[in-house]
């Protein structure tokens, strides 16, 4: 397998992910300040120019997400992913897609308004429509993690990696300071030995 890779992107989702399954692989760095993802090498295997990008195979994937959840399924034995058919399969799936659609673009709003220069700076009545979205979305992840260590099972799983490395980013940003919970449940999983390894280089 082969990861295309830069720090600091949701490459870094399916890097976590196969340092906790533990199998070979590939890293191919891509140097953005080079600008090496858009040069005619990377664009004949994303032709987005985007990351990350897993190749398995014959298989080419060019999402975070389906990324996690073919890794997560192409190792059952690891058990970071619930098996097909039981309880906990759909709260899974819910989970994993909650994090990607419903959570990172609000994150990614508060990001970018971060980044903004003055002149293009959100009015307040936008960022206040932001965080009322956000402080929703952020309610409905505590109460379903209802005090547990994980989101789906009892275990640590795939929705575990893409939920905490979304709520990290939040963290960073200090949007979760009325949500004690998800802040504890990020400094938990940013100890894992496997996300040290995934954010180096």
């Amino acid at each position: 397998m082969k990861l295309y890779f830069a720090p600091r992107t949701r490459a870094v989702r399916p890097r976590w992910l196969l340092e906790e399954l533990g199998v070979p692989y590939e890293l191919v760095r891509v140097d953005l300040s080079q600008q090496e993802n858009t040069a005619p090498a990377y664009l004949a295997v994303h032709p987005l120019g985007e990351l990350p990008t897993l190749v398995d195979g014959d298989v080419t994937l060019l999402e975070s997400l389906s990324s996690c959840l073919h890794l997560a399924d192409r190792f059952p034995e690891k058990h970071l992913a619930p098996p097909v058919g039981s309880a906990e399969r759909g709260p899974y799936y819910g989970w994993m897609v909650f994090a990607e659609l419903t959570l990172d673009p609000v994150v990614m709003a508060f990001y970018r308004d971060v980044q903004a220069p003055a002149e293009r700076e959100p009015s307040d009545a936008a960022v206040e429509k932001h965080r009322a979205r956000l402080t929703a979305v952020l309610d409905v992840i505590q109460r379903g993690l209802g005090g547990r260590e994980f989101l789906v099972g009892g275990t640590f799983t795939a929705a575990d990696v893409v939920m905490a490395s979304i709520l990290h980013l939040a963290n960073t940003l200090l949007l979760l300071g009325g949500h004690p919970e998800l802040v504890a449940y990020v400094r938990r999983h940013s100890q894992r030995p496997a996300v040290r390894r995934a954010v180096t280089g």
